[in-house]
């Protein structure tokens, strides 16, 4: 009987060849993204070289990790047992400069953090100054928080400042920092005061909802929030940042509800608007630290109480200026973590 290209791994593989991990690397992204093109994009490279990467390790193995006869392609036994192990090593090799560094004295990490824009707009130049001294290089990234999620995920960020917590994922530590409750906001010509839910839907159906990007932490949670005390208003306005939602609301588009935070970003505009605090409204939410578990440990507990610091001493003081008591929904978290 023939013998296939993959009968022998001897025959193909020394034993004292090396494997290069780079390729497996690959080859993981590949197993759990079920696609080259999609592995390709999530690592920045073409779908040939990707291809090519692959067939390479299955020279360097000697036998077949993918069946390709398959569409979608499936993993082999020895694609499965690769997968299943390279994970592990993959991982292992991501925390390796990290445990070096955190065992090297007075050694300072390159760092990349993510930032959720409204804290990155109210606090985040204070933070950075704060953390700059602490290590050697700092990338700074802002954005919406689900992003800033995915991309600590994927590792291309250390440390993130946002509101997903991102309780699914076990490889990730999370400090809760604070938390704040929302309210509403409405033009300044509407007089009436909303102290009720009842208030609340007789807003919504004599004006439009000026909403948060519903694919952001904050608008997904307020949409839960608005069908859970049935309120569903048609969905013609939707901005991205608060800072524009707000400068709709002043200029009489229509009503909002945000967080202290959100309005603080949005200060040019927010002393034009109305705001209200139903007692009734009970939706909270909370701003977490997030980094890889068992990795620069010292910097994440450095960046904690940095920021809450800050909180006290620059975010409640600005709120106070204001003069709408918003301040009272702000809650601190001091040394509470949540994993």
């Amino acid at each position: 009987m023939k013998r296939g290209r993959y009968s022998t791994v001897k025959k193909t593989m020394s034993a004292n060849k090396s494997i290069d991990m780079y390729a497996v690397q690959v080859f993981v992204t590949v197993a759990e993204e079920g696609s080259m093109t999609a592995a390709a994009s999530r690592l920045g490279l073409t779908p040939s070289a990707v291809s090519q990467t692959i067939r390479q390790l299955e020279d360097d193995f000697g036998v077949m990790l993918v069946n390709r006869t398959r569409r979608p392609f499936v993993l082999t036994p020895y694609g499965i047992a690769l997968k299943n192990r390279g994970e592990v090593l993959t991982q292992e090799i991501a925390n390796l400069k990290a445990q070096v560094l955190e065992a090297g004295k007075g050694i300072k990490p390159d760092l990349r953090i993510g930032l959720v824009d409204s804290f990155a707009i109210t606090c985040g130049s204070v933070f950075t100054k704060r953390l700059l001294s602490s290590s050697s290089q700092l990338l700074i990234r802002t954005g919406l928080s689900p992003q800033q999620g995915e991309a600590l995920i994927r590792r291309e960020l250390d440390l993130i400042v946002t509101s997903d917590p991102l309780m699914d994922s076990d490889s990730v530590v999370r400090y809760r920092l604070f938390s704040e409750g929302y309210f509403i906001i409405t033009p300044p010509d509407y007089r009436k005061r909303i102290r009720t839910i009842e208030d609340l839907r007789e807003l919504s159906a004599t004006m439009p909802l000026v909403r948060f990007n519903r694919n952001s932490q904050i608008g997904m949670q307020i949409e839960r929030y608005l069908r859970r005390i049935d309120i569903r208003v048609p969905n013609q306005l939707e901005f991205d940042n608060a800072d524009t939602l707000t400068a709709m609301v002043a200029a009489g588009l229509g009503w909002a509800v945000t967080t202290p935070i959100s309005f603080l970003q949005s200060e040019a505009c927010s002393r034009q608007v109305l705001t209200h605090m139903p007692e009734q409204l009970n939706m909270k939410r909370s701003l977490y630290i997030l980094a890889h578990r068992d990795e620069y440990s010292a910097f994440v507990q450095e960046a904690c109480d940095v920021t809450r610091e800050i909180i006290e001493t620059v975010f409640i003081p600005k709120l106070e200026s204001l003069h709408r008591g918003i301040e009272k929904l702000v809650s601190i978290n001091a040394d509470e973590t949540s994993e």
